[in-house]
């Protein structure tokens, strides 16, 4: 009867991780949904925005003065962070922040960014940096900072992979 109450806990284990593994699904799915949504208004808009501005700076307003203008801000880009060549499996990807696990249960003190990105290291859409202590930036990056990594690809603690970042860069 002892192995009862273990098999327990074990299955009680694997129930929480599947849990947990479910609520970030949905977490950064709507992230995504969010990120994705708001480009696409976005292109809209600056499409509006564009042809508005053009009709409207060669109408001056009612009061024969030509119309204030304000030209679009450029989209914050961030170069990617280059492989160095002596980390063999190096993989770079770059995104924009959905979640910041500031402490890391093991108590090792990394910092882990959920990130939506095009190269999709750890699911469709999706990387995972583990920034280790030496390399967290401070302050840490939060939700929507576009960030960028590089290092060997590994498991984390869920089985996931996720990059084992040896360069780490911040949007500015």
């Amino acid at each position: 009867m002892p192995e009862l109450p273990e098999r327990g806990v074990k299955a009680w284990q694997i129930v929480k991780r599947l849990l947990i593994t479910a609520v970030v699904g949905l977490i950064i799915g709507g992230g995504i949904w969010l990120l994705s949504d708001s480009e696409s208004d976005s292109k809209t808009d600056q499409a509006k925005t564009t042809k508005t501005e053009t009709s409207d700076s060669s109408n001056p307003d009612p009061t024969g003065k030509p119309r204030d203008t304000k030209p679009e801000e450029p989209e914050a880009q961030l170069p990617p962070v280059i492989c160095p060549p002596d980390v063999p499996g190096c993989v770079s990807a770059t995104g924009r922040v959905l979640y910041v696990e500031k402490v890391d249960p093991d108590g090792d003190g990394d910092a882990h960014f959920v990130t939506a990105s095009k190269e999709g290291v750890t699911g469709p859409g999706i990387t995972i940096f583990d920034v280790r202590t030496d390399l967290r930036p401070d302050p840490l990056p939060g939700i929507g900072d576009l960030v960028s990594g590089a290092g060997p690809v590994y498991p984390g603690h869920a089985g996931q992979k996720q990059i084992e970042v040896v360069a780490f860069a911040v949007e500015e």
